[in-house]
């Protein structure tokens, strides 16, 4: 586990500013990490920037599923179908802790997108394509198993169920890991260092001039290869580059709503049939259950995304509709996100038509741009750009690098054999820190985030002395966050690399005065900065919680 310090940003502008790079990354999300790992195990130096907080964009707003696309195969995408399904398995061996095994119901109602028939067939061609083992095979399932399984669906459309496997995650913490384990080779990073020009040499790309937003600091980077993996900005930087020609990105919306768990209190996560013809998800949590999501064109603000009251009753209208029983209501909504989709542009179809399949573009000067492309597939996404790098630096240089590695490389935190260790070391966590007053929901929420690093947190949290145990907790886990994962501010600590905004946000009123305290102890503080990072708390919360 290596030190991954906010208290070490002058000495990583050093070195991003000494070193010629084989490879700079623009993008801290899914994409840009995954790039970052693959590009230096096989052997390449590389810089990542991003302009905001990792996962800071796309890559904390998702559904928070590494699912296997069920529907590429109701548009007979089997490639798709085969590689996503693939991939699944793969990333959930390489963070058994992250990455977790979840049964989903996909109802089969009168009239609905799926019928009998084709769910049976097509879920036993989900599981052959998708190397499913045995165990989370497809079942079909009767109406009365559904209702057994299931009770809150609508007995009088019910037809029937499928029952398969899929896959829950937390996307932001997926990305910082990916990242982390980047820095076990020759990866530098660092967030709140934005790209605002490009270095030419001979008519080709040779650096970028970047800001870091923290210190001040102008630094001009050098590298043999840019990859652009700005997610919505990509266009951004293509316009920038003077080559944001032909395709261009499709931007679309999409929302996700928290309930308490009493509210909606489903037993699984369920794929259900809305009365537009799309799909949702509605996905227990612990103490919550989120749902999700939308699917509409968007062209504000990407920097601030917000819920707005159509969003939100569009999703409570269809839960109501597939839950009769539950009446759902705007002031039951606890917290919320929205993000954007970076998706390819497609003349004349829908926000809820367009691929999902990543494209790259080359530009005359050689700015490799990647866009489009899912959460799941991130590894394979990576795998494609460091090909083509790995190309044309040996033509170029003639220097070629290894093979892909990322496919066998365990993420930081996530060495466990599989997921029955998991829960093992859930299970010891518990037994140490029950005399202390935590909970298992604790002990499962410390090993679901950061998997055997919690041994490290929980030894701080053994040398600190505070009364209220959350408090101490979290005080361990800010600990951890800044020395080791790069925390700034409270805002990544709050929403990215706890998710405590949008799974606990209570936990954030409550915690907010002593790690603001905390904050100002180790960064030192005025009571300005103080009270300018309580007034952004306040508003994030105020932000998921209310709806314009």
């Amino acid at each position: 586990m290596n030190k991954f310090s906010a208290l070490d940003r002058v000495k990583i502008n050093l070195k991003l500013q000494k070193e010629t790079f084989d490879l700079v990354i623009i993008g801290g999300g899914i994409t840009g990490a995954g790039i970052a790992l693959d590009a230096s195990s096989r052997g390449m130096k590389v810089a990542l920037l991003e302009k905001g907080d990792f996962a800071s964009g796309t890559s904390s707003k998702s559904t928070k599923l590494i699912h296997g696309g069920l529907r590429y195969l109701k548009q007979f995408d089997f490639w798709l179908v085969k590689e996503v399904g693939s991939e699944r398995a793969i990333v959930h061996n390489l963070a058994p802790h992250l990455v977790i095994p979840e049964k989903m119901v996909l109802p089969l109602i009168k009239d609905g997108t799926y019928g009998t028939w084709l769910t049976s067939i097509g879920l036993k061609i989900y599981d052959i394509l998708a190397n499913v083992e045995d165990d989370d095979k497809r079942k079909m399932l009767t109406m009365k198993e559904v209702l057994k399984t299931e009770p809150l669906l609508p007995e009088d459309i019910l037809e029937g169920a499928g029952f398969y496997a899929e896959y829950r995650t937390d996307d932001a913490r997926l990305t910082i890991e990916v990242l982390k384990t980047a820095l076990n080779y020759d990866t530098t990073a660092l967030n709140y260092c934005e790209v605002i020009d490009f270095v030419y040499d001979d008519d080709k790309i040779s650096g970028v001039k970047a800001k870091d937003h923290i210190i001040g600091k102008d630094l001009n980077i050098r590298a043999k290869y840019i990859v652009n993996a700005a997610g919505p900005w990509v266009d951004e930087l293509r316009q920038l580059n003077k080559s944001k020609t032909g395709k261009r990105l499709h931007l679309t919306k999409g929302v996700h709503l928290v309930f308490p768990y009493e509210k909606l209190p489903v037993k699984h996560s369920i794929y259900f049939d809305i009365p537009d013809g799309r799909m949702m998800f509605a996905i227990p949590r612990g103490k919550i259950t989120y749902v999700g999501t939308t699917d509409t064109n968007y062209q504000k603000d990407k920097d601030i995304v917000e819920v707005n009251t159509v969003d939100a009753l569009y999703l409570i209208g269809a839960i109501n509709n597939m839950f009769p029983n539950i009446n759902l209501v705007l002031e039951d909504v606890q917290s919320s996100w929205a993000g954007v989709r970076p998706l390819i542009h497609e003349e004349g179809k829908s926000a809820s038509e367009l691929s999902r399949k990543d494209e790259i573009f080359v530009s005359d000067t050689e700015l490799i741009s990647i866009a489009g492309g899912k959460l799941t597939g991130y590894r394979k996404m990576a795998e494609r750009v460091v090909d083509l790098i790995s190309k044309k630096y040996t033509k170029r240089f003639n220097k070629k690098f290894k093979e892909i590695q990322t496919h066998k490389l365990k993420l930081v935190g996530g060495n466990y054999k599989n997921f029955k260790e998991v829960k093992k070391h859930e299970e010891t966590v518990f037994q140490q820190i029950k005399k202390s007053g935590l909970t298992k929901i604790d002990a499962n929420y410390l090993v679901a985030n950061y998997g055997t690093q919690t041994d490290a947190i929980l030894a701080k949290f053994n040398d600190i002395e505070e009364n209220n145990v959350q408090t101490r907790l979290a005080k361990a886990e800010l600990w951890f966050c800044i020395h080791y994962e790069m925390v700034q501010n409270p805002l990544d600590f709050f929403i990215r690399r706890t998710g405590k905004l949008y799974f606990d946000i209570k936990s954030v009123e409550q915690l907010k005065e002593p790690v603001l305290k905390e904050f100002s102890i180790i960064f030192n503080w005025n009571s300005e900065t103080n009270e300018y990072y309580n007034q952004l708390i306040e508003k994030e919360i105020y932000r998921a919680s209310n709806f314009s």
